[in-house]
């Protein structure tokens, strides 16, 4: 299909049908998710993790290699890391929505702690890429093979820190422990994992149609690539983590909404490892048209993790609108930053 050959209002249409498979998808998925990580044994965190957040990142997956192969190295890098971005500003969304405490006060966890801290140096191995010398072995820049080690170190150290912790986060009457249900161990697991994966099928299906059409609608309107990837596609292809955390809230499990988001936002960086595996042309770090619009990009991500991982360790309980200084703080720095990449790159 050719969403090039529509016109703008049947891709907007096209664009809105899919953002709504994804939202009931996505809402069915934070149900399963929760089910399989009791059922499993798992919890709430490495569920959450590992198959919330490695299905609702595909989308993203195959928006950023979509775009490498297609020629377009700075559309690919801005879709993963504006993926990253918009995924910590809907943590701060969805703390709106659990009203009794601050979300990152009550899903206390230690593996969702090491795995922000992870990914914070999974982002500067990036920006180092971005803004070292131009080199590569091959085509591919040195910066991409370490991207993938360490994120496999650091999926070996949250199992860890999860089969023998050595810090705790203390517990208060606001803190929402990862209780599995009891009847969830009686579930039939082979049939729970068929129906999470055909879910997550459906939205993987709907966000490959969400990306592709709003890269056709930024072309209609003349958007920068850079603007179109942080903004458009990283926004649209980040739908499923919105809808499964909010669901998850809804649920109140609250340690498997975190964990989708810090979980999703560890796979996304991993779409500049693809873009770089399948952009022949080059290093993508330094490809044409990448420059200050991506070094920035990767900055501002940088902060907005920081910030969440300095709400998620102080653990405020309350604070405005019943969210914590740092939805507040997230919330603020990525607007102004989407404004200043709209105005200014």
């Amino acid at each position: 299909m050719s969403f090039a050959a529509f016109p703008l209002w049947v891709n907007l249409l096209v664009f809105f049908v899919a953002a709504a498979v994804i939202t009931v998808g996505g809402s069915r998925l934070a149900e399963y998710g929760d089910r399989l990580a009791d059922c499993t044994g798992l919890g709430e965190a490495l569920t959450g993790s590992i198959f919330l957040g490695l299905i609702t990142a595909l989308p993203g997956l195959a928006a950023s290699v979509t775009a490498a192969l297609a020629g377009h190295p700075a559309l690919a890098i801005s879709n993963a890391i504006g993926g990253i971005a918009i995924q910590t500003s809907f943590l701060a969304v969805a703390d709106l929505f659990y009203t009794r405490a601050n979300l990152e006060h009550a899903a206390a966890s230690v593996a969702n702690m090491i795995q922000t801290a992870l990914l914070l140096i999974l982002l500067t191995l990036t920006l180092l890429g971005l803004s070292g010398p131009d080199f590569a072995v091959g085509h591919v820049h040195p910066v991409t093979p370490l991207l993938f080690f360490a994120a496999g170190f650091g999926i070996l150290l949250v199992r860890r820190s999860r089969q023998k912790p050595m810090w705790q986060p203390q517990s208060t009457v606001d803190t929402v422990p990862d209780i599995p249900c009891p009847e969830a161990s009686f579930e039939h697991l082979p049939k729970l994992l068929g129906v999470f994966f055909a879910w997550g099928a459906l939205v993987l299906g709907a966000g490959m149609i969400v990306a592709r059409s709003s890269v056709v609608i930024a072309a209609q309107t003349g958007l920068s690539e850079s603007l179109v990837g942080a903004l458009m596609t990283g926004t649209a292809t980040s739908l499923p983590e919105l809808v499964t955390t909010i669901a998850a809230v809804r649920r109140g499990a609250l340690t498997l909404a975190v964990s989708d988001i810090v979980g999703g936002n560890f796979f996304d960086i991993l779409f500049v490892f693809a873009a770089d595996l399948v952009y022949f042309r080059g290093s993508i770090y330094h490809a044409p048209g990448v420059g200050n619009g991506e070094r920035f990009l990767v900055a501002l991500t940088i902060l907005l993790n920081i910030v969440l991982l300095l709400g998620l360790l102080y653990r405020q309980r309350h604070g405005p609108a019943n969210i914590g200084f740092e939805s507040v703080l997230i919330l603020m720095i990525y607007l102004g930053g989407m404004v200043i990449m709209g105005l200014f790159m």
